[in-house]
């Protein structure tokens, strides 16, 4: 495997693992983090990105994207599409497997945990409110700001980089994440999906496979929509 693609898949996974599994920690019955609240999943989403980072430039990914979006953002502005194709594909699979982890993680508490709901938000996201046009809108919105951040700052490859990107992840979590959960990737929420649908989970529920193209189109269109920006102001 191309070291790239195998840096994305790592990073994606840990990331995934890491930030699916602060939901985990503090939704599913019997948790010592049990009712941790908002604070706890936003801190421990940054603190996941920064770790998917560092573990993706070391396995061989220094642009570490771990993120379809931001893909999909940088193709735009430099007109290079060569490596989206199998980026987004590592992303997915890593997300998939960073679900994976966080089922086993907490095998036990599945049984004990009687929401399905709160089973399913463990592995993607879902809105406050179903509204699919401002669900898709706020996607694009905390993504085209995340992107248009992630340029203003410079290149994530310096030793500032992963911890500047999970302040941003933070902030974007903090201040814009109640509306759909901020998603903002649409292989976080895919693969983990994904991985949903499939695997034995003790008392889950549907996939919620309606919404699922929301957490996809939206941050798509946020990261297109903060490309040009960014190209616009070059």
């Amino acid at each position: 495997m191309n070291s790239a693609l195998l840096g994305e898949f790592v990073g994606t996974a840990v990331l995934i693992f890491l930030g699916n599994g602060v939901v985990a920690t503090v939704l599913l019955k019997g948790s010592k983090g049990e009712n941790g609240g908002w604070i706890s999943i936003t801190a421990g989403w940054a603190f996941a990105v920064m770790m998917g980072i560092f573990v993706a430039t070391k396995f061989g990914s220094p642009a570490a994207h771990l993120n379809p979006a931001v893909t999909i953002a940088e193709a735009v502005k430099s007109g290079d599409w060569s490596n989206a194709l199998g980026f987004i594909l590592a992303q997915i699979l890593g997300a998939a497997l960073g679900g994976t982890l966080v089922w086993l993680q907490y095998l036990p508490h599945w049984a004990i945990t009687e929401d399905k709901g709160l089973k399913l938000a463990c592995f993607s996201t879902a809105p406050a409110i179903r509204n699919p046009f401002a669900n898709v809108l706020a996607e694009l919105l905390a993504t085209a700001i995340a992107i248009i951040a992630l340029g203003s700052f410079g290149s994530i490859e310096t030793g500032l980089g992963p911890f500047v990107v999970g302040i941003l992840v933070w902030s974007v979590g903090l201040s814009l994440g109640g509306a759909t959960g901020y998603a903002i990737n649409p292989a976080r929420d895919l693969g983990p999906r994904i991985a949903h649908a499939i695997l034995p989970i003790a008392g889950k529920g549907t996939s919620d496979w309606s919404y699922a193209w929301v957490p996809i189109v939206g941050p798509i269109l946020g990261a297109v929509l903060g490309a040009l920006v960014l190209n616009a102001i070059q």
